[in-house]
């Protein structure tokens, strides 16, 4: 942290105080959050602050996303504007900026720093999870154009979505070679539909949506990385910042759990006397801030990695799988302190309950991540 990134920090805290949590429990009802939210985001510079300023962004590092990732999370926002300002800021943008050509990144990247353009990133399809090259959806090539046929799921901002960016086989007999990654403009792309907008057991303001893609013309200029068959690549380059995105809103669910538990059990009594006098809940509670700690330790010291430009696929692969499982642990054990209470979705514990389980799931399986770890052994 620097004096310039704690600036930044208070700057979001305030802004999302101020302006997002009096919205939260609407969006969690409404299951989608307000375009004049993205917009809004945008002119306080909570979207794209690692883009260079050239393409209309915030000119910082990755430290300034997770500075704001973390902010968002530590107000309540994670489950809802937190996981779609992470997906298109962190990832859909950065995707454009590294394999875009120039006119790419000056067309789409300042919608996208505004809040005027939301982006999303299509992989998973009904029956293809992580096993990427093995995606069904097709993109043939027909003069200057591709016709895009397929199905997506699971797809974070796949309601609010202007840019789609579609993992699609441009060769059918390839396999990973025959993975390409074209951007959809669906403001006009006929052919193209959204399906429902799913009901999840957390992060319930969150959009999250079937695609549909109709014999979709996409321009020969939508294709990302000017050569066809370099999809799968960029997704494993990228997915290394994925997942310690994933592994730092871990530590913040954690740090939170451990902090609201901390306040509740000086407070409520059991047998006259407050819980956290008895042992038990002082030991649940001591391993709990142990492992948050050991967390923020670990992924601090990856993201110093990163911004050095050394980071390895393996360790990032290490901190997603091991902060998301300890952060079910630590967030269930604290619950279970709250008793009845912390079954109640009022209580902002029961929330982090409901979010937390899938980070076992998204940006590559936790089991996908020990397969990962154990090829290097």
């Amino acid at each position: 942290m620097t004096e310039e990134l704690s600036i930044l920090r208070e700057q979001a805290k305030r802004f999302l105080e101020r302006q997002f949590v009096p919205h939260r429990e609407r969006w969690d009802k409404a299951g989608v959050v307000d375009r004049d939210a993205w917009r809004a985001a945008g002119a306080a510079g909570l979207l794209c602050a690692s883009i260079p300023e050239a393409y209309g962004g915030g000119g910082g590092t990755r430290a300034h996303d997770l500075v704001i990732s973390e902010e968002i999370g530590r107000a309540g926002l994670g489950g809802g504007f937190g996981a779609g300002a992470g997906v298109h800021s962190n990832i859909v943008a950065h995707y454009l900026l590294a394999y875009g050509t120039e006119a790419q990144k000056q067309r789409w990247l300042p919608g996208m720093a505004t809040g005027d353009l939301v982006g999303a990133i299509a992989m998973t399809e009904p029956n293809t999870g992580s096993d990427l090259k093995s995606v069904r959806t097709t993109a043939r090539r027909d003069g200057d154009a591709y016709i895009l046929n397929g199905q997506k799921t699971f797809i974070t901002n796949g309601q609010n979505a202007d840019l789609i960016v579609v993992v699609a086989k441009t060769d059918s007999t390839g396999g990973a070679k025959g993975v390409s990654l074209l951007v959809v403009e669906t403001a006009n792309a006929p052919g193209f539909r959204r399906g429902r907008n799913l009901e999840k057991i957390g992060m319930h303001a969150q959009d999250t949506s079937e695609l549909f893609f109709d014999d979709v013309r996409v321009p020969r200029a939508n294709l990302l990385g000017d050569v066809e068959g370099q999809g799968f690549v960029q997704l494993m380059v990228q997915l290394a910042w994925e997942r310690l995105i994933c592994a730092s809103g871990a530590v913040v669910a954690m740090e939170m759990a451990v902090e609201l538990t901390a306040a509740y059990v000086k407070e409520r009594k059991a047998f006259g006397a407050p819980l956290l006098t008895f042992q038990n809940t002082q030991f649940k509670l001591a391993e709990a801030k142990t492992h948050a700690v050991i967390a923020r330790t670990f992924v601090d010291d990856l993201m110093v990695r990163l911004l050095a430009g050394s980071l390895d696929p393996t360790t990032a692969a290490m901190a997603k799988w091991w902060t998301t499982e300890t952060q079910c642990r630590v967030i269930d054990e604290c619950l279970q302190l709250f008793g009845g209470y912390g079954y109640m979705t009022e209580y902002p514990i029961a929330r982090l309950y409901a979010d937390a389980r899938v980070q076992k799931i998204y940006a590559g399986t936790n089991e996908i991540m020990k397969l990962l770890i154990a090829r290097t052994l």
